[in-house]
């Protein structure tokens, strides 16, 4: 497993590093096996060190988990019992998932993603206000653009990524039916689940996998 460990505007030792690797690997070998890659960040924030957690464990499959301490141990250590809940929830998927991964897959099919800068209200031009091209003087700016994998996946599939990344929102490609879904976080900390081909009457029913 590739680990990095850094510190933003915080000092990362030798024995923090080891403290790290050692906990991911006894939390891997107990919960999936390996990992492709993991990082862990530590940043001051006020008088509390932020901690996150990042596992990519195989194709797709990533998983974060951050936490707020007053020290970079405990800090890393509240970060790794959550992440360890979070695998600890989805351990039998994760194994069967992992011996499916080693079978050639389809390509992804790709996307472009786009960073776009927060509209400023009060700096829209007043003369503006009322005409037709106030809709187009209003559009947010694009601060970035990338490219991103579509994956296709079930909707269980979809809900354990989003869970596991602590993802605000996922875009996939329903494997059922072949139609763009969207599962996302709602306020009430539920999943929820869009199926435009579901509305239309041509999807699966929900709670379908």
């Amino acid at each position: 497993m590739q680990l990095t460990v850094t510190g933003k505007q915080v000092d990362v030792g030798n024995a923090l590093r080891r403290h790290v690797e050692a906990a991911l690997d006894t939390l891997l070998a107990k919960y999936f096996g390996t990992a492709i890659e993991a990082h862990a960040v530590f940043a001051r924030e006020a008088h509390l060190i932020h901690a996150e957690i990042s596992l990519h464990i195989g194709r797709g499959i990533v998983v974060n988990s951050s936490a707020v301490a007053s020290d970079h141990f405990p800090a890393f250590d509240a970060a790794a019992e959550r992440l360890a809940k979070q695998l600890r929830r989805y351990k039998r998927r994760l194994r069967d998932y992992h011996g499916k991964a080693r079978a050639p897959t389809e390509p992804g099919e790709m996307a472009r993603s786009f960073v776009l800068a927060p509209v400023d209200e009060e700096a829209l031009d007043e003369e503006a206000v009322g005409r037709e091209a106030a809709a187009d003087d209003a559009s947010p700016v694009v601060i970035a653009e990338m490219s991103t994998e579509l994956p296709r996946l079930t909707v269980g599939e979809a809900a354990m990524r989003l869970d596991l990344a602590d993802l605000p929102v996922l875009l996939f490609r329903n494997r059922t039916h072949g139609e763009l879904n969207l599962v996302y976080r709602r306020g009430d900390g539920n999943i929820g689940w869009i199926d435009p081909a579901f509305e239309a009457g041509r999807g699966s029913r929900p709670g379908s996998r």
